[in-house]
């Protein structure tokens, strides 16, 4: 094989950054410009830094930056000549890194990089203290890119249209497909989580290190209150952290060249990516997701013999639940290497960067078997995965990794929407939204009318009986009977029968 085209994981950097005050904390793109460097010193050789030709910036969201990659470039001495600042996703650094291993294959780059980082704490902090912060000029006419025009104007009026009121649905229905309890279910995601907090808690570059135990993470208290039902504060991602990472490839034959040890390289062997509908009225069912089970699927045979490491994506417990089902995990199995996005933290799309960074540093440890990294974005939406091992892939790097016609093919009809649901409906799936205070604001049910049609609908916060349905434990209320009544506003209502 023609080492120039082999390409190679070699360093990975990382950053968090914990001063007394605000003022003090590094911005991001200063956080970005620090882990470039400590990946440059990781892979033993930082004068590979200099050669950077190729550079993919994770989207940042803590910052408004005018030209992010301006700023990054005059920490750095200069930008490279393919520089791209990236698109919202979760996804995204697998895939940036998927992609930056298929140029070096190419020949179109010799080193290459994926960085990103945030300060929202910094930037939460220095509100709360009413003080400004010594950073990069702000952008007046800065926004976030992410916006919510894709989805259903009535998911946005209802309030489920952000992914903590979102991946609810999902949870409640995996739990009722599986035919769990809500009991059974939470406890599942507790335990899992306690041991997530525990591989945070050894991981240096971790914002929570604690080890936190299952009844804690499951039982609703002042500190870990009720958000989106089932979930509690210390089941949902953790944006506010100041972090930065870095990853830096090149080829085999320059990481030689520049006398990179052979013990810290790590291989691409191949990966996949498919997507849902974006909106998610517009999917079929709510139990799993094709483009997840299409783009593990495809891993798994990549892998051949099995994964001897997994990081599973883990914004939200329903997520790494799937999947590692569909990878038939042993019970008990912790995917992680990294500590999950509620207790190493979630610097917004970039934890999965972070998630390479602890992958390579198990890699060195473990060899052995090939390691899984899976990520995922939007509304469990964006789905890209890619297989690292000790070995190159014998037969090079497959140009053409989409399996979306595989996620298509195994699609079911997906029911005709009801703008203004009435008549007979049982819930298909639901939530309940709380306030700070942990009372419920409202309940949110996705419904199926009697013509098989779909309706979007709240349950009022007054309707006692019907919340309490929702949020009983010893069974799910996923299948009961009700009926779908417009209210004096024009917005559809779910009620007992």
């Amino acid at each position: 094989m023609d080492e120039t085209r082999i390409p190679v994981l070699i360093g990975a950097g990382e950053v968090v950054d914990r001063p007394a005050e605000p003022r003090l904390a590094l911005e991001p793109a200063a956080l970005m410009a620090e882990a470039l460097r400590r990946a440059a010193e990781d892979a033993g050789a930082p004068g590979l830094l200099a050669a950077l030709d190729s550079l993919d910036i994770v989207n940042s969201v803590s910052w408004p930056y005018g030209d992010l990659p301006a700023a990054l470039a005059a920490r750095l001495g200069g930008a490279p000549r393919r520089m791209v600042y990236g698109p919202v996703g979760g996804e995204s650094p697998v895939r940036f890194l998927h992609e930056a291993a298929l140029r070096i294959a190419r020949g179109e780059s010799e080193v290459s990089a994926v960085v990103g980082g945030e300060a929202t704490h910094a930037v939460a902090q220095a509100r709360k203290a009413g003080v400004e912060l010594p950073w990069t000029e702000p952008d007046p006419n800065w926004r976030r890119t992410r916006g919510r025009d894709f989805l259903h104007p009535l998911a946005v009026r209802l309030g489920v249209a952000d992914p903590v009121t979102v991946y609810p649905f999902y949870e409640n229905a995996v739990e009722a497909h599986l035919g769990q309890s809500p009991a059974e279910g939470q406890a599942e995601s507790a335990a899992l989580w306690s041991a997530f907090s525990g591989v945070a808690a050894r991981n240096p570059a971790a914002w929570l290190k604690r080890e936190y135990d299952a009844a804690e993470i499951g039982t609703a208290s002042p500190a870990n209150r009720p958000i989106a039902y089932p979930y509690t504060k210390l089941q949902v991602a953790n944006p506010m952290v100041n972090q930065g990472a870095a990853l830096l490839l090149t080829s085999l034959a320059h990481a030689r060249a520049a006398g990179v040890p052979a013990e810290r390289m790590a291989f691409l062997q191949g990966g996949a990516a498919a997507v849902e509908p974006r909106d998610y009225l517009n999917r079929d069912h709510y139990h799993e997701a094709h483009a997840q089970n299409a783009v593990l699927d495809a891993c798994a045979r990549i892998a051949g013999e099995g994964f001897g490491i997994c990081e599973l994506y883990s914004c939200f417990p329903c997520v790494p639940k799937m999947a590692a089902r569909r990878l038939g995990l042993p019970p008990g199995a912790v995917p992680t290497t990294t500590g999950g996005l509620t207790f190493f933290g979630a610097p917004l799309n970039n934890y999965m960067t972070h998630a390479a960074a602890a992958m390579l540093r198990a890699l060195r440890i473990s060899g052995g078997q090939p390691a899984l990294l899976y990520g995922q974005g939007e509304f469990v939406t964006k789905h890209h995965a890619v297989v690292l091992s000790r070995r190159p892939a014998p037969g090079g790097l497959d140009e053409d990794y989409s399996v979306q016609a595989e996620a298509d093919g195994r699609r079911g009809p997906v029911p005709e929407f009801a703008e203004a649901a009435e008549g007979a409906a049982r819930i298909e799936t639901f939530t309940v939204l709380h306030d700070r205070e942990g009372a419920p604001e409202q309940g949110v049910v996705i419904l199926r009318l009697e013509d098989g049609r779909r309706g979007l609908a709240r349950v009022p916060a007054g309707d006692g009986a019907a919340i309490a349905l929702l949020l009983r434990r010893e069974r799910t209320p996923v299948g009961t009977p009700g009926r779908a009544v417009l209210a004096a506003d024009g917005v559809t209502e779910w009620r007992l029968a």
